[in-house]
């Protein structure tokens, strides 16, 4: 299977908002999973493992168990990732329409468990929530990573800051407008900034919102055109 960016172009514009909507909603869920989750991080593992080595020191308090959770989760989910683009790459439609749309599902699951008791978002618990979350975010990351560039990751932001600062004007002058670069960096801090907000009222809402943003994001892959065969 050839790059799916050529058979499904992420410069088009409704794709490049499709992602950036993605790239919202793994704000909102990072704020539940770092504020009422214990300190862990679903979307971004890169967190997990500097918690992982900070907490060789008892006294800072930090976790281990969720950090590990969370990763064995992402795992699974960007294994399954890898499997979709293998099996459906060819058809890219049904690959990002299906891939999205599960994770969709699953983050609707999650928050209808957590809202309505089955699952708490405070003690042992609340691992079920972060394997549930880590998965997901998994799934999504394998799969734009498999067809965006690398200024739309939608879950880790370190290369787009990167790329945004070293290819400028200012650095080696090689970038390209950094439009995308920046509104991933804002879509992100914004995503944070709004579940921060409405975690005050509710922790069911902000996963189910995510649940919502990714299913819309779902909805506009999965009615993309097929790419002519050839």
């Amino acid at each position: 299977m050839g790059p799916v960016s050529e058979d499904l172009p992420v410069a088009r514009r409704w794709a490049v908002g499709a992602l950036l909507v993605m790239t919202f909603s793994t704000g909102l869920v990072d704020a539940v999973s770092f504020l009422r989750l214990g300190h862990v991080f679903v979307a971004n593992m890169t967190g997990n493992v500097v918690f992982l080595g900070l907490s060789v020191v008892p006294e800072y308090g930090l976790p281990v168990v969720a950090p590990l959770v969370a990763m064995a989760a992402f795992v699974l989910g960007a294994f399954l990732g890898g499997q979709l683009s293998r099996f459906l790459g060819h058809r890219p439609r049904r690959w990002l329409g299906g891939a999205f749309a599960g994770q969709a599902v699953l983050l609707a699951l999650t928050a209808v468990l957590v809202g309505t008791g089955v699952l708490r978002v405070g003690g042992r618990p609340a691992l079920t929530v972060i394997g549930l979350l880590g998965f997901c975010f998994g799934l999504q990351n394998a799969t734009v990573r498999l067809l965006a560039p690398r200024d739309l990751t939608t879950t880790v932001l370190t290369q787009t800051l990167t790329a945004l600062t070293a290819q400028s004007v200012l650095g080696a002058g090689t970038g390209s407008l950094p439009r995308r670069k920046v509104a991933s960096l804002l879509a992100m801090c914004a995503g944070a900034a709004v579940g921060a907000l409405l975690l005050q009222v509710t922790t069911t809402g902000v996963i189910g919102l995510a649940a919502v943003l990714v299913a819309c994001a779902a909805g506009l892959f999965a009615l993309a055109p097929e790419p002519p065969p050839g």
